[in-house]
């Protein structure tokens, strides 16, 4: 771990490193939001997950240096003299990603039996995530597209959702953050869903995950680093208690837990994030500015799970909540091959090009979700909570 500006560092054409910079990318998926027992439907959720993704979307097209670069011409820094300084916090949308992310495996794995939860999470994550890995090979073997696929065995393994684990070149730039996801999905699924969830078991978690972290990158054991990921930890564990908190508005505990975890999620998002005004590259921000919007993260959920923002119950929001998964997987790479042929092949200017590739990458969205994730998610899903003999 650095405390430079990672992101500054442009990736290899030939693929993607296998170890990616720390929020360079958004985050991992979390479903659509699921009602408590009882509840209404939590829409704000779905879209605070969409402007975190377009959050994200800002930072890899006008936030920072490497492939986009290519693209535009030159620096979006020369593309966005105003804005770029702005944009060069999206990539705070992570941060927020992983907090939502608490609060809706908690809620979606609450009363939930292992088989089910296994099924949900697995159905929810990989038709897109395939048919984006199928797209994204597909588009960058092409002759005219500058972009160099990865090698046809490298873009195999990508299918199994391992390839950062064992180091190989990443054909989605975002699938580190699902890495993350997996790996937070497997400690509250032995934790919490296997023995059954009730408050202080979630307790509990929480706060062994907290200490178990804080050992972890005082031992620099690497092993545990990997298993118990002390920088992105307390926005899981945060996104958790303000889920517990959802529950009762009353609960100290859960209170304690966002608390806490607000306070070491701030300090991690610093140190990784912040670098002085003239390091290499141009996306400085400051550390007020960093604690600043992750501060606005956590106020965000926790409004929503507090019912403030209960009158944010438009329909609209839930295809905005579904539309975000597929424009994670699919911005980043496919927005560089956009940008490339409206700027520099249509001569349209940096803002417009800007717009028109959040637009289609947005429509690749719906068709990804219309014509994959509605069709074979329910297929998957069903495929995979069939009962089977011992």
């Amino acid at each position: 771990m650095t405390t430079s500006d990672q992101s500054i560092a442009p990736s290899p054409v030939q693929g993607i490193p296998a170890r990616p910079p720390a929020a360079d990318v958004p985050p991992g998926p979390a479903a659509p939001v699921r009602p408590r027992s009882g509840g209404s439907r939590l829409r704000a959720l779905d879209g605070l997950r969409l402007v975190a993704a377009l959050m994200v979307a800002a930072y890899h097209y006008g936030g920072r240096d490497g492939e986009v670069t290519q693209a535009w011409g030159s620096s979006p820094r020369h593309q966005f003299p105003t804005l770029h300084s702005f944009f060069a916090y999206g990539c705070l949308g992570v941060q927020v990603f992983f907090v939502i992310s608490g609060f809706v495996i908690c809620m979606s794995g609450w009363g939930r039996p292992l088989r089910s939860f296994f099924a949900s999470r697995a159905s929810r994550l990989l038709p897109a995530y395939w048919a984006a890995i199928i797209l994204v090979t597909a588009v960058f073997a092409l002759p005219v597209v500058a972009y160099r696929a990865v090698s046809p065995s490298d873009a195999l393994l990508n299918l199994t959702l391992l390839q950062q684990p064992l180091g190989v070149d990443r054909v989605l730039g975002v699938c580190w953050t699902l890495w993350a996801e997996i790996r937070f999905y497997a400690l509250f699924a032995l934790c919490i869903v296997l023995p059954g969830a009730n408050r202080r078991r979630v307790i509990l978690f929480c706060a062994c995950w907290t200490l178990a972290a804080a050992i972890a990158q005082g031992a620099h054991e690497p092993l545990l680093n990997l298993v118990l990921m002390p920088e992105y930890a307390p926005f899981f564990i945060g996104g958790i208690g303000l889920y517990l908190v959802h529950r009762d508005r009353r609960d100290a505990y859960a209170w304690g837990i966002v608390g806490v975890s607000w306070l070491i999620g701030q300090h991690y998002a610093v140190v990784r994030l912040w670098h002085g005004p003239h390091a290499p590259g141009f996306s400085y921000r400051s550390a007020f500015g960093i604690v600043l919007v992750v501060t606005l993260g956590f106020l965000a959920v926790a409004a929503i799970g507090l019912g403030l923002l209960a009158w944010a119950n438009w329909r609209w929001l839930t295809v905005a909540g579904a539309l975000t998964y597929p424009f994670y997987l699919v911005h980043e790479h496919l927005g560089w091959v956009v940008i490339h042929a409206l700027h520099q092949g249509l001569g349209i200017p940096s803002y417009g090009t800007f717009l028109l590739t959040v637009a289609a990458m947005l429509l690749l969205a719906w068709l990804l979700n219309r014509f994959v994730e509605e069709r074979l998610t329910p297929k998957l899903r069903a495929a995979l909570n069939r009962p089977r003999p011992v």
